[in-house]
């Protein structure tokens, strides 16, 4: 029977950590890397686990978004990916019912980048597409993201339920891809 699981990465044993990686690395068929690994570390995980292997995944991490002219503490989504063999069963939506309320109990915002190419999937969770131009807060100062444009997902909490979404979205750079 297929349990769902909240824990952060602290809690984590090196053994589940290995597991999920490996399940994350292999659902995402070559395109994840370590940089989006190192992404989906040291936030509060979801997890989907049958017979004690993990089967479907998602992750929330702290970042700080602009937009609105407000900083905002963001729950950022990351890694969400399901097993091949069980892609189909709910399992994934079941997951980010659960980040949403991670992300609703512990944020201003809710993002992510929407890599599933599955059409409305997140949106039929509730979560909206900024419209608005991207930006990333670089070393070199604000850098312009255009092809992230359309393809970054907010889910607005209470604190943000009036939050335009056609304005200018920024995020703090890190690594790897930026959004």
């Amino acid at each position: 029977m297929t349990q769902l699981r909240t824990a952060t990465t602290a809690d984590l044993t090196a053994e589940e950590l290995g597991a999920l990686r490996r399940m994350v690395f292999e659902a995402f068929g070559g395109r994840f890397d370590e940089h989006d690994w190192e992404h989906a570390l040291g936030g509060t995980h979801v997890l989907a686990v049958d017979d004690g292997e993990p089967v479907a995944h998602g992750a929330v991490v702290p970042r700080v978004l602009v937009a609105g002219g407000r900083e905002l503490g963001t729950g950022y989504v990351e890694g969400v990916a399901t097993r091949a063999d069980r892609r189909g069963a709910g399992l994934a939506t079941a997951v980010m019912r659960a980040v949403g309320r991670v992300v609703r109990d512990g944020y201003e915002l809710g993002a992510l980048a929407d890599g599933t190419r599955i059409p409305g999937f997140y949106q039929r969770l509730g979560w909206e597409t900024w419209r608005g131009p991207t930006f990333v807060a670089g070393p070199e100062g604000l850098v312009r993201t255009e092809e992230d444009d359309g393809g970054i997902l907010v889910l607005r909490t209470p604190a943000t339920a009036g939050l335009e979404l056609t304005g200018p979205l920024v995020g703090d750079w890190r690594a790897g891809d930026v959004w």
